[in-house]
């Protein structure tokens, strides 16, 4: 009994899982996919896993395996049917999302039961899937089955043998190629496997010669003697032997008829052949009879000897290849045939080319004349004109030559008949002597009564009036005439002097400007300083540096922050006076070579694109900048702008190929404007722009702005779970569309908004009313930019222009300030505050708004749930797009500044920069170095200089012998140190003009009118000429020797940089009539240059002096100007140095607090006083080096590639990791099969820096290329145990 109920439970089961199968079964043949479904789904039928959404597939899929198996599906079968069904319903799921990775395991899953499948190929039957589920899906089958997917599999399989097996046989067409053997390489070529078209085996030999020509070439080119050729090179090569072979049988057979032709006198075909394609000629039908006639005498030229004259004819196809063809037989071929005897009667195809070529050439020359008959008399009469022109030249100056002599008999003449008048005059008055007493006696009694009258007081008021009247008139005439009289020139002429209270202002000018770049070089360096700091400070925090390092530079910080600007402005900044005597004519060249760079901006423009861009970018922040004396005053912000002006236009010009290069490119240029602008000299204005606006966006603590619905959603159930204290029911983690579906979180969102467009608008008002604010540096390169982009692209439309105006004057200038306000001094921060993260994401909405209005950009996409503002935004670029129209609406910096070519050399002072010695020398090594760029032509005013200043020195050979004690064992950081020393370089031209030189126009131009100004103020006249003629008086002269001492008590007083070049002092001492004989010479020496015409009587001069008085009241207005401008200058560098010095002592307690934490915790490292590490029983690091192949490292995902080396070479390559003596400090050594090749030292802190920034892959070697986050991993792990 007890048996049987064992068989009893045995039994059961079995017969209640037969029944599930056989009513799956009947569902199955009911084609009801649903009860099919939920049949197969039922645990009792002990089946695999069932999806639901794909009840269609198992019902057609499992209907027809029934139908294969007698209409019946037993348990196992049905097991696994749907086990594989299952798997295929998810690799199709997979298909339809095209997630690539999710195919790759579908199709390796063993279940599934794919034959064939190699791991190697699973990308490839990814593609192809896709591709034919693509295929389906268009044609409405929307489900793969595993057939399809087997065959898909089978066909890729197949795909990947035929491109192995087509590889192989190209390694084979190789390998005969380099054999020689015609025959090899056609059976090479014929192969199946490689698929070649158009093989013919008659043409071996060619092909042989063609493919190996073609394979020599290949590595010429590619300089590597083991390159082969590729399947289309193959292919191209056969194809253009058949090229040949055919156009070499085609000028064959035309040779051929040509010459028989000839020889049967038939001169009929002979046009129709020369026009046929065989000959590639340009035949005139017009020459026909030329053509015969001449190939026939040619012909007839050539001797036949019928004894060795042979029936072959030999062509050379493309210089190269021979080919031989049998004017009897029709044969042809590449090879030399036996025997071979040339046909030397007949003429050869180059022959007959070269003759057609002439007679068409000699028609067509011919037409040429006849067309052009007129043009040739019109020559004709031009050279008829040029020769009686010059007749008539050389006769007029023969009598020019003559004019002295006519002048001088003309003044005979006119001194005999004056003289003569003035005798008879004489004798006239000496006749009537008592009539004469007599009207002098009535006369004097009229000028005493008038006397008496004038003497009344309110006379005296109107006399005044009427002068002051007759003062403001004259200097209207002055100023506003084109050619003001020379009586007008005369009483304004005294505003040229310079007084005392000038020199005053000029010297507190100099030392203020002095004061200012000395601050902002400070600052600067504070800066990176502090920059640095933080970022120690972080990496301390992420335990990747020890607080050793830290402290260090704390130390060197708070050396800087308390002795730099000390040391900056009591250093040596005396220039040549401060360094030893042999050393000031060094100092000298290079004080002119800095003017020719400051003045010329060509140079400079030209060096910043020769060099990289980590480099250049350096230069300008230090070089170029200093240069400039970070525009302190007009003149060098004018010159500043005339370098930003060449070097954009040079960049559009060399660099830009589309107009988005510009803002996509990010150029060079400009970030250097955009640095400049937002720098020292720039960031009071974007302060003054956004301060307001951007402070009353902070100081709203109601102000919440959150666009992302996803961030309102998490907000929006952390609120409800604060309010209720109790988990919320709804997900945490949704996506945008999820989020949007709720009524509060749209409600939010639409708030938001609103919000958003409220202070978005008073943004705009602050920025389109605050344009007068903007630096006009950055109007003037807009305007630049705008106009350089309209003259390389002329096609493009106004809106695309003033898009990239837009990128620039908003995106780069103030865009950043606005999402980063405490990153660009627009607010005021203590030292450790922090903008709150909601402040922080306002001021970052607005400044995405903005960015998309000023560029009319809409909201789509990503941010289509922010698409109610398109309307906004459109709305918005219209205002924009106006704002920046005006914004580029400025002048030139010439009528800006008011400074043309003349400028330096009438102003006060001499240039002046203050720069270190170590700028001094790489600027003097970067000039040396890409000297044939920047300065091609040898006569080049930059080489002579640089030939000048010979090699480049190191610091102790430009201070001189003596600077540096030899012994003193710290050489090196004394030298280092004195390489920061500056000194200041009165920047003058080499090439000002000298006694008795007239090569330089300019300087010339100044002198004579120097000496003009100082004969007119004491000599009067109505014109120059009439001056100059006229000898002076006793009175005269004794005037002129009054002016001449009092100039020369104010020289005595000028500070010895004010004073004006010795030559022009020695001028200025000179008698006015020497003067007058000197401003004779120069004049003719200035009209023969064409500056001045004697036939005015030379008003030229008299204009310019008069510019030049209307310049010197300008630039007492501007000097008066700039001297508030720099005190106001200097005081916000004072308050940032302020802020920088709260940020330095901030840094020093919290270094203080750590150094604190550390001693109280008794850590098993001390930091000595020294700033040594002291590590008590702590492991040191091990010297042993690592040894890993590149393969090794390759697969650890270290190294990414090896230019030039392909990955299965990488294991012929060793590297050596060994550390160094210093912690951190890591030597790598390249080995290649053994043979090192080269080393690279390694800094650990170096990586961390770079990490740090986002810098994910680095060069090693300059070739291999290295994932910088692996590769400290593998450094911590083996050599610190992290």
């Amino acid at each position: 009994m007890a048996a049987y109920d064992v068989m009893l439970g045995y039994c059961l089961p079995t017969q209640h899982l037969k029944k599930k199968i056989d009513h799956i079964n009947t569902a199955i043949r009911n084609c009801d996919a649903n009860k099919t479904l939920v049949a197969l789904m039922k645990p009792e039928a002990q089946l695999p896993v069932v999806h639901p959404f794909a009840a269609a597939v198992y019902q057609t899929e499992l209907f027809n395996l029934q139908q294969q198996n007698a209409r019946y599906l037993a348990h196992d079968e049905l097991s696994i049917a749907v086990e594989m069904l299952s798997a295929v319903v998810l690799l199709n799921q997979a298909l339809g999302s095209k997630d690539i990775l999710a195919i790759k395991n579908h199709l390796r899953n063993p279940s599934v039961g794919f034959n064939n499948v190699e791991d190697e190929n699973f990308q490839r039957y990814a593609d192809t899937l896709l591709s034919i589920k693509s295929e389906a899906s268009s044609q409405g089958q929307d489900y793969l089955s595993w057939n399809d997917v087997q065959n898909c599999i089978d066909m890729v399989n197949m795909q990947v043998q035929e491109e192995n097996d087509r590889i192989v046989a190209v390694s084979y067409i190789n390998e005969a190629i380099d054999q020689g053997n015609p025959g090899k390489t056609l059976e090479t070529l014929l192969l199946p496997t490689v698929k070649l078209h158009d093989v013919n085996p008659t043409n071996a030999r060619h092909y042989q010669d063609v493919l190996h020509d073609a394979k020599v070439q290949k590595c010429k080119e590619s300089h590597d003697e083991s390159a082969v050729l590729w399947l289309d090179e193959i292919q191209k090569g056969i194809n253009d032997a058949n090229s040949n072979i055919e156009k070499a049988a085609n000028l064959a057979l035309g040779t051929s008829m040509i010459n028989n032709c000839l020889e049967k006198h038939d001169s009929q075909p002979v046009l129709d052949i020369l026009q046929s394609p065989k000959f590639g000629l340009r035949v005139v039908p017009e020459c026909a009879e030329t053509y015969y006639k001449n190939l026939l005498e040619a012909k007839n030229l050539k001797t036949k000897e019928d004894s060795s004259e042979g029936p072959w004819l030999k062509l050379i196809m493309k210089n190269r290849y021979d080919y031989y063809y049998n004017v009897e037989t029709g044969e042809s071929t590449f090879v030399p045939p036996e025997g071979f005897i040339p046909k030397t009667s007949w003429l050869t195809s180059e022959e007959i080319q070269t003759i057609v070529g002439q007679v068409t050439a000699d028609y067509n020359r011919e037409q040429l004349w006849f067309a052009n008959e007129n043009l040739i008399l019109q020559l004709q009469a031009l050279a008829r004109g040029f020769l009686v022109r010059k007749s008539y030249e050389e006769r007029k100056g023969f009598l020019q030559k003559q004019e002295p002599s006519v002048i001088k008999i003309q003044a005979s003449w006119k001194g005999y008949k004056q003289r003569k008048s003035y005798t008879d005059r004489l004798r006239v008055l000496q006749g009537n002597v008592a009539a004469i007493v007599k009207v002098s006696c009535s006369m004097l009694s009229k000028v005493f009564s008038l006397w008496s009258f004038f003497q009344n007081e309110e006379i005296v008021k109107i006399q005044a009036f009427l002068r002051a009247n007759k003062a403001r008139d004259d200097y209207r005439t002055l100023i506003g005439a084109e050619n003001p009289p020379l009586n007008v020139l005369r009483k304004f002429a005294y505003l040229l002097d310079q007084s005392d209270l000038d020199f005053q202002e000029e010297l507190e000018v100099t030392r203020l400007r002095e004061e200012v770049v000395t601050k902002i070089r400070s600052n600067q360096q504070l800066e990176k300083d502090l920059n640095l700091m933080d970022i120690k400070i972080g990496l301390l925090v992420k335990n990747r540096i020890s607080l050793q390092d830290v402290v260090l530079h704390s130390k060197k910080l708070n050396k800087k922050s308390k002795n730099q600007v000390e040391e900056m402005v009591t250093g040596d900044k005396q220039g040549i006076k401060g360094l030893s005597k042999e050393r000031r004519k060094q100092l000298e060249a290079y004080q002119h070579l800095f003017y020719l760079l400051q003045t010329n901006p060509m140079y400079l423009a030209k060096l910043i694109f020769q060099m990289p861009q980590n480099k250049s970018t350096k230069f300008m922040d230090t070089v170029i900048f200093t240069l400039y004396n970070y525009a302190s005053n007009q003149r060098e912000e004018y010159l500043l702008l005339k370098l930003f002006k060449t070097a954009l236009e040079e960049e559009i010009n060399s660099k830009v190929d589309q107009i988005q290069d510009i803002v996509t490119g990010n150029p060079t240029v400009i970030k250097m404007v955009v640095s400049f602008n937002r720098g020292a000299r720039g960031q009071n204005s974007l302060r003054q722009l956004l301060a307001p606006v951007v402070k009353e966006i902070m100081d709203d603590k109601s102000l919440l702005i959150n666009t992302s619905p996803v961030e309102v959603y998490k907000a929006w159930v952390n609120q409800l779970e604060t309010q209720t204290g109790e988990a919320s029911k709804l997900p945490y983690d949704v996506t945008t569309e999820q989020a949007l579906e709720h009524p509060e979180v749209v409600n939010r969102l639409e708030s938001s908004i609103q919000s958003l467009r409220t202070v978005t608008d008073k943004v705009l008002v602050s920025i389109f009313s605050s344009l007068s604010m903007m630096p006009y540096g950055m109007r003037y390169i807009a305007k630049v930019l705008k106009n350089s982009l309209h003259e390389k692209f002329p096609d493009a439309t106004e809106d695309e222009l003033l898009k990239i105006v837009g990128n620039l004057l908003y995106y780069r200038y103030m865009n950043p300030a606005i999402v980063a306000p405490d990153g660009f001094d627009i607010i005021d921060m203590t030292a450790g505050g922090q903008i709150h993260s909601d402040q922080r994401r306002n001021l970052g909405c607005v400044a995405k708004v903005l960015q998309h209005a000023a560029s009319n950009k809409l909201f789509e996409g990503e941010s289509a749930h922010l698409s109610s503002m398109n309307t906004y935004l459109s709305q918005t670029y219209q205002k924009f797009r106006n704002f920046f129209q005006i914004a580029c609406d400025v002048p030139e910096p010439e009528e800006k500044f008011n400074i043309d070519e003349y400028s330096d050399m009438v102003t006060l002072s001499k240039p002046v920069i203050y720069i270190s010695i170590e700028e001094i020398i790489n600027t003097h090594s970067l000039l040396l170095e890409h000297q044939d760029a920047i300065a091609p032509e040898q006569n080049d005013l930059l080489n002579e200089l640089l030939k000048g200043l010979g090699a480049v020195p190191d610091v102790e050979s430009f201070l001189g012998e003596g600077a540096v004690d030899p012994n003193d064992p710290n050489k090196e950081n004394t030298l280092s140190q004195l390489a920061k020393t500056e000194i200041s370089l009165s920047l003058t031209s080499k090439y000002e003009l000298q006694e008795g030189e007239d090569q330089d126009l300019k300087g010339l131009m100044i002198k004579t009118k120097r000496l003009v100004v100082d004969v007119i103020r004491t000599q009067p006249g109505d014109t120059l000429l009439e001056i100059l003629e006229i000898p002076a008086s006793a009175q005269q002269e004794s005037e002129h020797l009054k002016v001449v001492e009092k100039r020369a008590i104010l020289d005595s007083k000028t500070p010895e940089k004010m004073k004006h070049s010795q030559s022009m002092l020695e001028d200025g001492q000179l008698p006015i009539e020497q003067k007058k004989r000197k401003i004779q010479r120069n004049l003719r020496t200035l009209e023969q240059a064409g500056l001045v015409s004697s036939a005015n009587k030379y008003q030229e001069i008299i204009n310019e002096i008069a510019k030049d008085i209307r310049n010197q009241r300008r630039y007492r207005h501007h000097r008066k100007a700039e001297l508030v401008k720099l005190q106001q200058t200097l005081s916000a560098l004072q308050s940032k140095t302020a802020f920088y010095e709260d940020q330095v002592n901030y840094y020093n307690t919290y270094i203080k607090t750590c150094l604190d934490n550390l001693t109280r915790k008794n850590s098993r490292r001390s930091i000595k006083l020294d700033g040594k590490v002291e590590e008590k029983g702590s492991k040191k690091l091990k010297h042993t080096s690592l040894k890993y192949t590149a393969a090794r490292l390759h697969e650890k995902g270290v190294i990414l590639e090896i230019e030039d080396l392909q990955t299965n070479q990488f294991k012929n390559v060793m590297f050596d990791i060994t550390p160094g003596e210093e912690m951190g400090d890591f030597e790598i050594k390249a080995k290649f099969l053994g043979v090192q090749m080269e080393k690279v030292e390694l800094h650990f802190q170096d990586l961390l820096q770079m990490q740090y920034e986002g810098v994910a892959v680095m060069k090693m070697f300059d070739k291999a290329k290295v994932n910088v986050n692996l590769l400290i991993f593998l450094l911590n792990k083996k050599f610190y145990g992290k």
